[in-house]
């Protein structure tokens, strides 16, 4: 009596979960300090001080209500917050109806598809992209249409306008991408905005923005909503607050969209009637008193180094990561990426294939880990190296 769609689902699973699932079960037979898990973006540090001085100032000071239900976008003093933030970045005037607190990006993202789809439209994903939009997607009746990006894991404007068809209704991106790691320059917004406004229908960009306090070397994400008119932000604080088991973020909506009105509004009952109801009361009230805090993107940097250096240094290939929690290194040639990841499995090093993330010939490692298990790891991937015939770049 299960749904059709739903057995189909099931028989493929999640990739990154089972890789997830497998460190766990060979951390129990080998030790923590003996398995290498790249697999999942799970942030291991701790949030800032700000959230917990927050968390236990509100604990300590509770008033009357302060777990009830509040407007289903959520608090207006929350979301005049977000939105005095995004506006001060963009160079605008928003105003808190821009904005609905959800119950992270996953909830924001199906808010908003929720609101846009009707059945076969379609939505255009980067590769490679994160796979759980295939199932957002899917949810409410839409049809992915996947367009690569360059050997750069950039997008080419080009390509993106010969997949639009009349049931086009948005384009997702993700900058500093998941998995790649790459920052969109804005020269390029301003390139997919310049196509988007010849087209003859309303194209919608939802930027889906977790990482973009996650940023190295100096370098800042560009703003997407000074450079993209119909733009829908999908935001977490997941990351940038390493609070991902908290599940709260927002959808904001850009002023200048098309149909503004009824679509904050369409996103708003979406946010209901999908079961989220509302975004956590008390979490809400946090992010007010530490919304421009950060975690210790420093640390993250060090860990990139350290990361990008061992598979470099043993003799693999790898763009290295502007941004975000990853590193999307090339599957050695002659070896499909399930093959090099079970031949990386064997010496309890796990990462996730490209394959799940529409661009196979790659693989994915999250480097929201140890320092310690970072630096552990080197003599796997030099062992690696060596089983495969690679020649090392750098000593043990």
């Amino acid at each position: 009596m299960i749904s059709k769609k739903m057995i189909e689902s099931l028989k493929g699973g999640s990739e990154i979960r089972k890789m997830f699932e497998e460190g766990g079960r060979l951390k129990a037979i080998y030790g923590d300090d003996n398995v290498y898990d790249f697999s999942i973006g799970n942030p291991d540090l701790e949030p800032p001080k700000e959230v917990f001085d927050a968390l236990k100032e509100l604990a300590d000071n509770p008033t009357p209500g302060m777990h009830g239900y509040m407007p289903n976008a959520g608090y207006p003093s929350t979301r005049t917050i977000v939105a005095e933030k995004r506006g001060k970045e963009a160079g605008m005037e928003i105003g808190p109806d821009a904005v609905c607190m959800t119950v992270g990006a996953a909830s924001a993202m199906n808010d908003v598809l929720h609101s846009i789809l009707d059945p076969e439209d379609e939505v255009i994903l980067l590769a490679p992209y994160f796979m759980e939009y295939n199932g957002y997607v899917a949810n409410h009746g839409g049809k992915v249409v996947i367009v690569q990006t360059d050997d750069k894991f950039m997008p080419i404007i080009a390509d993106i306008e010969k997949a639009i068809t009349a049931r086009t209704k948005a384009i997702i991106v993700n900058s500093p991408n998941n998995p790649s790691g790459v920052v969109y320059p804005a020269e390029l917004l301003i390139e997919l905005n310049d196509m988007l406004k010849k087209q003859d229908h309303t194209i919608y960009v939802i930027s889906d923005e977790p990482y973009i306090d996650l940023a190295y070397d100096g370098a800042s994400v560009p703003c997407a909503l000074k450079y993209i008119d119909n733009l829908i932000i999908c935001f977490s604080w997941s990351k940038s607050l390493s609070l991902p088991g908290e599940r709260i973020g927002y959808t904001l909506v850009s002023p200048k969209c098309a149909d503004f009105a009824e679509l904050t509004g369409a996103i708003v009952l979406s946010n209901r009637t999908l079961g989220s109801v509302n975004a956590p009361a008390i979490w809400q009230k946090v992010i007010e008193k530490s919304i421009y805090a950060k975690v210790d993107v420093a640390n993250y940097e060090n860990r990139r180094n350290l990361l990008y250096s061992n598979i470099i240094d043993a003799g693999f290939d790898a763009v290295k990561p502007n941004g975000a929690l990853y590193i999307f290194m090339n599957t050695p040639k002659g070896l499909d990426d399930g093959e090099f990841a079970s031949i990386c499995a064997k010496h309890n090093l796990l990462l996730v294939k490209g394959s799940s993330f529409a661009r196979p010939g790659y693989c994915r490692l999250a480097f929201c880990v140890s320092e310690t298990s970072i630096r552990n790891s080197r003599k796997a991937f030099f062992a690696i190296a060596e089983e495969l015939g690679l020649s090392h770049r750098a000593e043990l």
